[in-house]
């Protein structure tokens, strides 16, 4: 009778989808006889194995959807390297308090500073706390914009938006419209990061028209959170500790460099 009882449920487990109670049943059912647990328990524990389960499937594929080219944490963030950056407000924004309120973020800095691993921090948090997020680079947008308004809905309807490397190529009028357009339907909608070598001033250069420049960044910053991030580039630490390839003028170590 008891395997009959025990067939049945695997049966009804595996009907329902519920996978992951399917496969821990075994063990659940032994834990529960083993410590004479009630049935009250062991429910708790084979659904909350389920759960878990559905929720790992589920970040995984809010990741893979939103187009990460890979996965960086925060706790893997050397603040050490950079000093100077505020870390207590860098980490006030992973309570995403930010998408929330419609806000943006800016990360400013040199190449290789971090600020892409940064924004995937905080796109990896958004994802794990439900939200619809996409990263793109400033080229793949501007390319997927110019193809169609169908192409771009993905990137104007989501939560949060990372817009990566904006500044590394240029721009022209066509293209700095398009990027307006974007910036201005999401204003006060929905969240966008973005992460810039460039200073606000270079902006117009950016964009070849002080007056698309300007409408950009008054949509941008009214509403946002702005990072800016100096120093030397993170991937070259190891080079730079072994080689000293940022030895400062007149011969001198860089001894105030990080390990």
């Amino acid at each position: 009778m008891e395997q009959l009882t025990y067939e049945r449920l695997q049966e009804n487990l595996s009907r329902l989808k519920l996978t992951r109670a399917a496969e821990v049943l075994d063990t659940i059912v032994s834990q529960s006889e083993n410590n004479s647990g009630s049935y009250l328990s062991f429910l708790d524990h084979l659904l909350e194995e389920e759960v878990a389960a559905k929720e790992k499937r589920r970040i995984y594929t809010a990741m893979k959807t939103a187009g990460l080219p890979t996965a960086k944490t925060i706790e893997e963030y050397d603040f050490s390297f950079h000093p100077q950056l505020d870390k207590k407000a860098v980490m006030e924004l992973f309570d995403l308090t930010f998408i929330q309120k419609h806000e943006n973020v800016i990360f400013l800095g040199p190449p290789g500073v971090g600020k892409t691993h940064l924004a995937i921090s905080l796109a990896i948090k958004a994802c794990c706390q439900g939200f619809k997020v996409y990263f793109t680079t400033m080229n793949t947008l501007i390319s997927k914009l110019k193809e169609s308004q169908a192409r771009g809905k993905a990137y104007l309807n989501s939560s949060l938006v990372i817009v990566d490397e904006v500044g590394y190529l240029p721009v022209d009028s066509r293209e700095a419209y398009l990027f307006f357009q974007f910036i201005s339907y999401r204003y006060e909608k929905s969240s966008t990061i973005i992460t810039s070598n460039k200073s606000f001033a270079d902006w117009q250069e950016l964009f070849g028209d002080p007056v698309i420049a300007t409408a950009i960044l008054d949509r941008l910053l009214h509403h946002c959170k702005v990072v800016n991030i100096k120093g030397h580039s993170y991937r070259l630490k190891e080079h730079a500790l072994n080689q000293n390839i940022f030895q400062p003028k007149g011969g001198e170590n860089m001894t105030a460099l990080p390990a």
